[in-house]
């Protein structure tokens, strides 16, 4: 056993030919630590006598000619044995380099038997909240000396960097806490526990006044809430004091924000993209003393972390108020339960590391938000089990330090409240209270009526039904019980099968009454607890049902759902309590002449502002009159035409966001991508939108292939020069219960759903989809439409006429597209 204070470290990164098991090495970087300081680096280059793969040199910088001088492993391999065998053999993926060098060593005569530390595994646990592990993501976030990254010795002297960096943290962890990881060090690869081991023996008691100690937990202690300056009377003189540009658009928008103040009628206000709304309605209104409290609800949990992340954390910064960030209380941490995991052993190593992170985790955060931990995606049924259900027994041992309640409670009192459109309705249902009297903002309105109809339905996964459906059959006595079993059993698998027997629209099976004539028979019939879900669903208020396929690319499996719903959309003005003021904010509140949002929820008095629009000479819209109509070809083949304009593209080495409607469609366009070996983020594959966001604006890939949350509300303000491809015009699908009841609604009307709703809602996602890279000053984009439907459908005119409003707009060919590219990103 090494003596903690007499313990070497040689910190080992290899080059190989490849990653497999027939590697073979061809640049070997050691770096040796003593007394917590580096003493010596070694670095040598090896001859494999081979050669090497194209992305080998491409990789690395290595060349043939550089390796044709260099010595033989065997010449070598004394050395390199000599550095290392009385150290700990520390490595970024240590698996990896130490099963490679000891084989080559051993294959020598010389066996290295040395502990092995990972800083991967370490990284994971003791930084819980960054998004990747790799050593160039670490080099930027700890600010690790990596100037020529997959260079053996480069590298190496990094992961040296990175070791000492989280054994300093691991020192620093009070006795306590080091104590709760001690049972699931094990699950770390190797020897790495040794650190733990080691620091534990010098820890001292938690002794900081700014942390609680509870049952093992050591948690952060919420900070006194500052007194706020006061912010002043005039919009400008706010905005200079957080150092932002001058915008004239922006002011017309906070003068219209200003002048509708005293109106009792909700306020709807349309103003395009880019021009700085956000900052626009926070720094006037928060400078309103009859303003106690301004709640704004933003579509998406993204946006809503967005907003706290930048404009809600500038605005503390300067003027001190505070600002909560509240969702649903599914996004927080039960402490309860995590504490109750702790004392339940498991056999995963996956999960007793996930334990040793959430326990640094709590120690850091602020807020017990799961979002935080950016990698609980790769064990998502333990965290479900640690999701807060908003309940608080009278005896839980953390009732004072619950992060659900104390969000809660500070969120009667904070002056600004920033929340999302699906918690809103959910709090308002329940609570009428928490918006009585209040100013409210709902920005990106037009994505309420979609939440509105989502906040009407119940889905239910039939894979999980059907296994507590049987676990139930296998268990029951009753023989009555089994035979309604059984049928419910059946009925549902017949409804999944049938799902793949045939070919549904994006995924939609509309059911009939006589579809569901004998499950609900069934249903009415038995009181177990496994099919209340199901009653609930099918024998309640619900007039509509349907099956609804998603295919999750990462376990490659096709998920069915049952869903159910009303026939007609829910009316939100008749949902809301008295309020001081509303205001509905977009880019796109008018839908048509016949149409407009506050039709659609409900409002028969409003007040409609359209600021004028203009058109931006740094922006660009090319329509690609040679990309194939979908109905000439497959959509396989399509996917291909996309990819390889994405190829041509990319060696601009300008930053390219694609858009698709179809997620099985970007999924073939990256398979194609991946073939050809260009790097690139895809969403479903690679992580959530706001990971892939922050790794496409950090530049780990210049390519991002997104659907959904990326056509609105997802800015890119990072580039100055960017690319945007849309795949294909966003229409709603026809099949969708939403547009199903929107179609009845307006023929109701005697108006013309396709006219009046559907084509011009599918013109203004494609104006937001525009807007998302065209959100400062001097940013130049281009946007690529590759639906030639515009320049071939009858409909394509009306499309083309209306974005010629806004945009400067030409269609040719791809080939004569790319010229202009070139030409015009300069």
């Amino acid at each position: 056993m090494y003596e903690n204070a007499k313990r070497k470290y040689a910190v080992v990164d290899l080059e190989a030919t490849s990653a497999g098991s027939n590697a073979a090495i061809i640049q070997v970087g050691i770096v040796i630590i003593e007394n917590n300081q580096i003493s010596k680096t070694y670095s040598t280059d090896v001859n494999p006598h081979e050669t090497l793969e194209k992305n080998i040199i491409q990789l690395t910088g290595i060349t043939d000619a550089q390796l044709a001088k260099a010595p033989d492993f065997s010449q070598v391999a004394r050395e390199i044995f000599d550095l290392i065998e009385d150290c700990v053999f520390v490595a970024h993926n240590v698996k990896f380099d130490a099963n490679l060098l000891a084989e080559q060593l051993f294959l020598e005569g010389y066996e290295l038997r040395t502990p092995r530390v990972d800083t991967v595994e370490l990284s994971q646990v003791f930084y819980p909240s960054f998004e990747k592990y790799g050593l160039s993501y670490l080099a930027d976030a700890l600010d690790l000396d990596l100037s020529q990254a997959h260079t053996a010795v480069s590298d190496a002297y990094a992961t040296a960097q990175l070791f000492l960096q989280v054994k300093e943290k691991i020192e620093n962890l009070p006795k306590e806490l080091l104590e709760s990881i001690l049972p699931f060090a094990d699950a770390l690869l190797f020897e790495s526990r040794m650190l733990i081991d080691d620091a534990y023996q010098l820890a001292r008691p938690l002794m900081n006044p700014d942390y609680d100690l509870r049952h093992g937990l050591v948690l952060r202690r919420e900070k006194r809430v500052k007194i706020s300056k006061q912010m002043s009377q005039q919009f400008e003189i706010n905005r200079h004091l957080l150092g932002l540009e001058d915008r004239q658009q922006q002011e017309q928008f906070v003068h219209e924000i200003l002048a509708a103040f005293e109106e009792n009628r909700p306020t709807f206000i349309e103003a395009q993209s880019g021009i700085g709304k956000t900052y626009g309605y926070l720094l006037s209104l928060l400078a309103k003393k009859e303003v106690d409290q301004l709640i704004v609800a933003v579509p998406t949990k993204v946006l809503q972390d967005q907003i706290m992340a930048q404009e809600a954390t500038a605005i503390k910064r300067v003027f001190g108020i505070e600002a909560c960030s509240l969702k649903g209380p599914a996004n927080y941490i039960k402490l309860d339960a995590f504490y109750h995991s702790l004392k339940n052993p498991s056999d995963n190593n996956l999960v007793n590391r996930f334990k040793m992170q959430l326990l640094i985790w709590l120690m850091e955060t602020q807020t017990g938000d799961l979002d935080e931990i950016k990698q609980k995606n790769r064990f998502e049924s333990y965290f479900d089990t640690l999701k807060h259900d908003g309940y608080l027994a009278s005896n839980s041992l953390f009732k004072d330090v619950d992060f659900w309640e104390r969000c809660y409670e500070r969120s009667k009192f904070c002056k600004l409240l920033v929340t999302n459109h699906a918690y809103f309705l959910e709090r308002i249902q329940d609570d009428k209270a928490f918006a009585k009297g209040k100013h409210i903002i709902f920005d990106e309105a037009q994505r309420l009526v979609l939440t509105l109809d989502t906040f009407s339905r119940q889905q239910l996964e039939i894979k999980k039904l059907l296994i507590d459906l049987q676990k139930a059959l296998n268990e029951t006595d009753s023989l009555l019980d089994k035979r309604l079993l059984e049928e419910i059993i059946f009925e549902l698998n017949n409804l999944a099968e049938n799902v793949y027997k045939e070919h549904y629209d994006r995924g939609i099976k509309q059911l009939e009454q006589d579809d569901l004539v004998l499950l609900k028979q069934a249903l009415s019939e038995l009181s177990l607890a496994c099919v209340k879900p199901l009653q609930d669903t099918l024998l309640s208020h619900y007039s509509d049902f349907w099956i609804s396929t998603v295919y999750d690319s990462e376990s490659d499996m096709r998920h069915i759902f049952f869903n159910a719903g009303s026939k007609e959309l829910l009316n939100f003005k008749n949902m809301l309590p008295d309020m001081q003021k509303l205001y509905f904010i977009s880019a796109t509140l008018k839908i048509s002449h016949n149409v407009n949002l506050a039709n659609l929820l409900g409002f028969d008095t409003a007040s409609f502002i359209t600021l004028p629009r203009q058109k931006d000479k740094h922006q660009r819209l090319l329509i690609d009159s040679s990309m194939p109509l979908l109905s000439d070809i497959s959509e396989q083949q399509y996917a291909l035409e996309i990819a390889k304009r994405i190829d041509l593209l990319f060696h601009y080495h300008y930053p390219i966001l694609v858009l698709f409607t179809s997620k099985q469609m970007m999924l073939w366009v990256s398979e194609y991508l991946d073939s050809w070996s260009i790097k690139h983020l895809t969403q479903i594959k690679n992580g959530t939108p706001y990971q892939l966001k922050k790794r496409f604006d950090r530049g780990d890939s210049t390519i991002l292939l997104g659907t959904g949350a990326f056509w609105e509300g997802v800015d890119f303000v990072q580039a100055d020069r960017m690319i945007e491809m849309i795949a294909r015009l966003p229409f709603d699908n026809p099949k969708d219960p939403l547009s199903k009841k929107i179609e009845l609604q307006l023929k109701a009307q005697g108006k013309q759903p396709f006219w009046d709703y559907f084509l011009p809602l599918s013109v203004l996602k494609l104006k937001q989809a525009i807007g998302r890279t065209q959100r400062r000053y001097q940013q130049k984009s281009v946007v690529l439409i590759l639906d030639s439907r515009m320049l071939h459908r009858p409909y394509g005119s009306f499309v083309y006429e209306v974005l010629k409003e806004d945009f400067y707009i030409s269609s040719q060919n791809f080939a004569k597209s790319l010229v202009e590219i070139s030409e015009f990103l300069l």
